[in-house]
């Protein structure tokens, strides 16, 4: 060793351990961080902008079928006539005050729906086919459904597929909605509630909003617009 060489290797050393015992902690604390505003962000949509929530049954084929997650908006003003829109059924299509849900059940469900929540026992699926003050009449004597007296060629029908095996006439109270599924054979909807109190009309404050597009599975992934039972125009 040379009068002028030094040890230079604890210097050199000394900051790459401090970089390395630090790292971690702060790499978790970041990780942690970014955790929780997406976690407090995706709480925040869900309160109050979108809501997800998955398909159980076939009663809005071909529409929606068995399996597919859907965006729903949080809201339920500015409805048309044609939307495929989620609502709370209670006291309409289900039993009034159901049991008051466990904390923590409460708590995980809010949480999962994020990725999605199933149709539950109060919460239902359907397409508006009459807003608040409409006149709907099923059948005609050629089987046609008809809105304030325009006869109705319901678009989202399967071809071949009668508008109801049901007849009814209805006016809408202005505050409610008459709903009915697109897979009519297998819909359990406004017209299976005709002698219920309210006859099978949802409140419009009952609507948790309209449903704006499939999201998964991804490969299906498509948006859901409204189609007004009259077609073009029919608004």
């Amino acid at each position: 060793m040379t009068a002028g060489a030094s040890p230079t290797a604890s210097p050199a050393v000394a900051p790459v351990e401090a970089v390395a015992s630090t790292g971690r902690p702060r790499s978790w604390g970041w990780v942690l961080r970014w955790a929780l505003v997406a976690g407090l962000l995706a709480l925040l949509l869900r309160m109050f902008v979108v809501q997800s929530f998955v398909i159980p049954s076939s009663s809005m084929d071909p529409t929606l079928r068995v399996g597919d997650r859907v965006v729903v908006g949080r809201w339920h003003h500015d409805l048309h006539r044609g939307d495929v829109v989620v609502f709370d059924g209670t006291g309409v299509f289900a039993a009034a005050n159901p049991p008051a849900r466990n904390v923590l059940v409460a708590a995980g469900r809010g949480l999962g729906s994020v990725l999605g929540l199933p149709i539950g026992r109060h919460d239902y699926v359907k397409r508006v086919v009459g807003l608040p003050r409409d006149h709907v009449v099923c059948c005609d004597a050629n089987g046609r459904l008809s809105v304030n007296g325009v006869l109705a060629p319901e678009p989202y029908l399967q071809p071949g597929v009668p508008p109801s095996l049901t007849p009814f006439d209805v006016r809408v109270p202005a505050d409610r909605l008459w709903v009915m599924g697109d897979n009519r054979g297998d819909s359990a909807d406004s017209r299976a509630h005709l002698g219920d109190p309210g006859g099978g009309m949802v409140p419009v404050a009952n609507v948790v909003g309209p449903v704006l597009a499939v999201w998964w599975p991804l490969g299906q992934a498509r948006a859901v617009a409204a189609a007004d039972p009259l077609g073009a125009g029919g608004r």
